[in-house]
């Protein structure tokens, strides 16, 4: 069937995206009075990693064309496709070294004015809006290619699970409408949906933290249409693992007052994740005396039940208990091994056991998190966190560097928070909140002793 030319919208290639939202970028959010102002620097340096996904995306042309040739050019071709993946890779662990770099010196800046932008409030909303709705059509936009594009990098099991179970759902809705569609565009339709409710998950967090916590509305709408406006958005927009756990930590971060509660959305989080696990020291730390241990009986509680779910279901799925066993190896996250051969990463040029002193440091810098800074608020949690979740970027062995959105949204709310030395966890009333329920039923129940004296006569 034809469709209309005025339906047939595509986003532009990778480069051209680079370039048209640099310039929407900067004529949006750049302070020309102060051009020599630290935010103008970083939002200048949001686009150093682009060129590392360019060179990526090059080397896999290369790769392609070696596939289909033979001879001597398959071979060149092969070569430069392996060169190019490799600088690659290292483009953009340079670019995440700087920003790590960035991260951690955050915590030295206390005092910090609140957002400008040289859009007004209605003009930013409506760009958000609508760029949101132009990534959402191009998303769900059923090509050839688009069918047949893999994923970048290894989905967690648990995440594999949930697309399984909305890809059976939309099959189903499908074939209730009286169309028979293959596997295929099920799944297509059920991984981009999926994604594109925890990228509108993300959009929504950033808006309330910029509304709630930092105390300016223009702050969260404009952050929120910045990570619309991004090339990473739009290279990663399918990808259901890059941006599923970051829709739990935003909305953690959205009730850090909350021991609990941010508990239990960082615990489901690393249930289905990996990644959120080696957030626990530092959240932990940052809820040390004001509500540790409820955040981390939460957090506990919810991982186990994320990971029990998916275990039990893979057992009766499963023939064996050892098939449980090969769903949950994760040998990319596992630094004392050999990578997996069919992972794509800086370590796949260099030997593989320079990652474990890699991963050494990074060890020791999440244990030095628990104690440092001794009194955490939440400027230093938005920052550490987007610290940690790009220091796995360096050791981590199916592609590392390009979970941009893993650490993206931290990233701009770091940029454009205000001052938030207040911004502390309050304090712990002692007693569990039951006890506490229970004595103010009790009260009404039964009143005081002064309530119970008989009025004079």
């Amino acid at each position: 069937m034809e469709t209309s030319i005025f339906l047939d919208f595509l986003l532009p290639n990778a480069a051209s995206w680079f370039y048209f939202s640099l310039l929407l970028t900067v004529a949006l959010f750049f302070q020309f009075t102060r051009p020599l102002s630290l935010r103008n620097l970083d939002l200048l340096m949001l686009f150093a990693l682009v060129p590392g996904f360019l060179l990526l995306q090059e080397a896999a042309h290369w790769a392609e064309r070696a596939h289909s040739a033979s001879g001597a050019d398959a071979a060149s071709w092969k070569l430069r496709a392996a060169q190019e993946r490799t600088f690659g890779y290292g483009w953009l662990l340079a670019a995440s070294l700087y920003w790590f770099l960035r991260a951690v010196g955050d915590i030295a800046l206390i005092r910090r004015p609140l957002m400008n932008t040289n859009l007004n409030l209605p003009g930013l909303s409506w760009l958000g809006i609508a760029l949101f709705i132009c990534l959402t059509a191009v998303a769900l936009r059923r090509t050839p290619d688009q069918l047949e594009k893999g994923t970048v990098g290894k989905q967690p099991v648990s995440i594999e699970h949930v697309q399984e179970t909305a890809t059976a759902v939309v099959h189903t809705a499908q074939r209730s409408n009286g169309s028979d569609p293959p596997p295929a565009v099920a799944r297509f339709l059920a991984e981009r949906s999926l994604a594109m409710f925890c990228h509108a998950a993300v959009i929504v967090g950033l808006v309330m933290i910029g509304w709630r916590h930092f105390g300016d509305l223009t702050t969260g709408i404009g952050t929120a249409t910045l990570y619309t406006l991004l090339p990473f958005t739009a290279y990663n927009i399918g990808q259901v693992h890059h941006i599923w756990p970051t829709a739990f930590i935003v909305w953690a971060l959205f009730a850090y007052r909350r021991a609990a509660l941010a508990g239990w959305l960082l615990g489901i989080a690393a249930g289905t994740s990996v990644v959120p696990v080696l957030l626990f020291p530092l959240w932990f730390g940052f809820y040390s005396g004001r509500g540790g241990s409820r955040f981390g009986l939460a957090f506990l509680t919810a991982a186990a039940l994320s990971v029990g779910i998916t275990a039990t279901v893979l057992w009766i799925d499963g023939p064996t208990g050892w098939d449980v066993v090969n769903a949950l190896h994760l040998s990319e996250w596992k630094p004392w091994k050999a990578p997996d051969p069919t992972s794509e990463s800086i370590w796949t040029g260099a030997h593989w056991a320079y990652r474990l002193p890699v991963f050494v440091m990074f060890v020791g810098f999440l244990v030095s998190l628990v104690v440092w800074p001794a009194r955490k608020n939440l400027s230093h949690l938005i920052a550490l966190s987007a610290a940690v979740l790009i220091g796995v970027q360096f050791w981590h062995s199916d592609r590392g560097g390009q979970y941009v959105l893993w650490y993206l949204p931290l990233i701009l709310m770091m940029i454009y928070r205000p001052t938030l030395i207040a911004a502390e966890p309050p304090p712990v009333i002692p007693g569990s909140m039951l006890a506490r329920w229970a004595g103010a039923a009790w009260r009404i129940v039964r009143p005081s002793n002064e309530q119970q004296k008989p009025l004079a006569v």
